[in-house]
C-alpha cells in the first residue's frame, strides 16, 4: 500500500508554496472539518488523562447518529485499524481473505501483516462485484470477504442483494462504508441480524478528520466483545474523542459540505467527459476514476505493446504545474487516474491543466 503525501511533503518536492498545491489525491476533504472542532479542540480540559478506554460517550453519541446500539459499536484509529483488528481476530497463519481489485489497498496490506493470504477475485469490466468467481474462491481456509461500498478507486456501489449473496456463505463478510455520507447508500441497519456482518465508516471524508484519525464499526454484539479485549486500551485518542462529539453536534454544516462536494463531483464529471482522450466513470464517493487515452485494462482491452502510458505521463505532467492527484500504476489500473473531488477552483485550475498536458 502506498500512502498519499502530505501538502508540506509535496511542498518541499516541488518548492512550491503549500497554498499554490492543488490536492487531490487522497479524497480529502476541501472543505475541512467544522469550526466546532477547532473550539473543542482549544478548551478540552482533559489532555493530561488517559482517554476512556470504553469510549462510552464517544459510542453513545454515534448511536444515535447511526440509530444503532452503542454496544454494535467500536471506534479506531482510523478505519484502518478496525481492518487490522478483524483480521487479527479471525485468522491463523495461511487463513484466506477475498479481495476484490481495483479496491481500497489496506486489505491486502492488512492481511498480509497478520499473516493470512489474499486471494485476488477481480471485478468485472465494469468494475461490479463477481460474485459467481467469490463463491468458486471460497474455501475452508476462508474468513473474511472485504466489500468497499463505494468502492474506492472505482466509485460504484455493491447492492444490498450482492451483499446478501456474501453474508448466505457464512463468512466474516466486511463492508467498508468509508463514503457513506456521499452516497446514503447502507446496509448497517442489517448487522444486528447476521451474526457475520460488519460495516466500517470513518470521520476522514465526510467530515474533514483524516489528520486525526478516527473511524469507527459496527459489528455483531458477539464480535464487539473480543474487539474491545484485543484492541489497544486507549486507541481513540482525546483530540479524536473531541473532535468527533464536535462534529456530531454541528451535522448539519457538515452535510452541507457534503453537498457541495456531491454537486461539484457532477460538475467535474461532466468536465472530464468533455475532454474526448478521458473516460471518467460514474461515482457515488467524493472522488471519480478516469481512464486516460485507452479503454480500461482491466481484462480484455490491454494497451498496445509500445504505447505510452499515458495516464502516468499526465499524472507527471500535473505534478509540475502543483496538481496532485492519485496513480496506482497497477495492472488493473495503469491506465487509470483518480482525482478527488475538490472546491470549483480546484475543478477548473485541473480542467485548464489537463487541456494543456493534452496539447503539450
Amino acid at each position: 500500500y502506498v500512502p498519499v503525501e502530505s501538502t508540506e511533503a509535496l511542498s518541499q518536492q516541488t518548492e512550491l508554496p503549500p497554498g499554490k498545491i492543488i490536492k487531490l489525491d487522497g479524497n480529502e476533504n476541501p472543505y475541512g472539518c467544522s469550526p466546532k472542532v477547532y473550539q473543542a479542540l482549544a478548551t478540552c480540559p482533559y489532555y493530561h488523562n488517559y482517554p476512556d478506554p470504553e469510549q462510552r460517550e464517544l459510542r453513545k453519541a454515534l448511536e444515535k447518529y447511526t440509530g444503532l446500539g452503542y454496544q454494535h459499536i467500536v471506534c479506531g484509529m482510523g478505519s484502518d485499524e478496525l481492518i487490522d483488528l478483524i483480521l487479527r481476530l479471525f485468522l491463523k497463519p495461511g487463513d484466506e481473505v477475498i479481495n476484490c481489485p481495483p479496491t481500497f489497498g489496506m486489505y491486502p496490506f492488512s492481511t498480509d501483516v497478520c499473516g493470512g493470504r489474499v486471494v485476488e477475485v477481480p471485478r468485472t469490466e465494469a468494475f461490479s462485484l463477481n460474485l459467481d468467481s467469490i463463491k468458486k474462491a471460497l474455501t475452508e481456509r476462508t474468513k473474511v470477504i472485504f466489500v468497499a461500498s463505494p468502492n474506492n478507486p472505482t466509485g460504484g456501489i455493491a447492492t444490498e442483494k450482492e451483499i446478501m449473496e456474501l453474508v448466505d456463505t457464512e463468512k466474516i463478510v466486511v463492508v467498508d462504508e468509508a463514503y457513506f455520507e456521499f452516497s446514503n447508500v447502507t446496509i448497517a441497519d442489517l448487522v444486528p441480524g447476521y451474526p457475520n456482518l460488519i460495516v466500517l465508516r470513518t470521520f476522514s471524508k465526510w467530515a474533514g478528520l483524516a489528520g486525526l484519525r478516527i473511524g469507527y464499526g459496527i459489528f455483531p454484539v458477539e464480535i464487539v466483545k473480543y474487539l474491545m479485549k484485543i484492541k489497544q486500551p486507549y486507541n481513540a485518542n482525546a483530540t479524536a474523542q473531541a473532535a468527533v462529539l464536535a462534529s456530531l453536534a454541528d451535522i448539519e454544516y457538515l452535510r452541507a459540505n457534503v453537498a457541495r462536494i456531491v454537486k461539484e463531483r457532477e460538475r467535474l464529471f461532466g468536465k472530464l467527459k468533455g475532454l474526448d482522450w478521458l473516460k471518467p466513470y460514474p461515482s457515488e464517493g467524493n472522488f471519480i476514476l478516469c481512464s486516460v487515452g485507452y479503454p480500461p485494462p482491466c481484462h480484455s482491452s490491454p494497451r498496445p505493446v509500445g504505447a505510452k502510458n499515458l495516464a502516468k505521463e499526465v499524472w507527471q505532467q500535473l505534478r509540475k504545474k502543483g496538481i496532485f492527484v492519485r496513480y496506482f500504476g497497477t495492472a488493473l489500473l495503469k491506465d487509470c487516474l483518480r482525482i478527488s473531488v475538490g472546491r470549483p477552483e480546484d475543478t477548473d485550475a485541473l480542467i485548464k491543466a489537463l487541456k494543456e498536458v493534452k496539447h503539450d
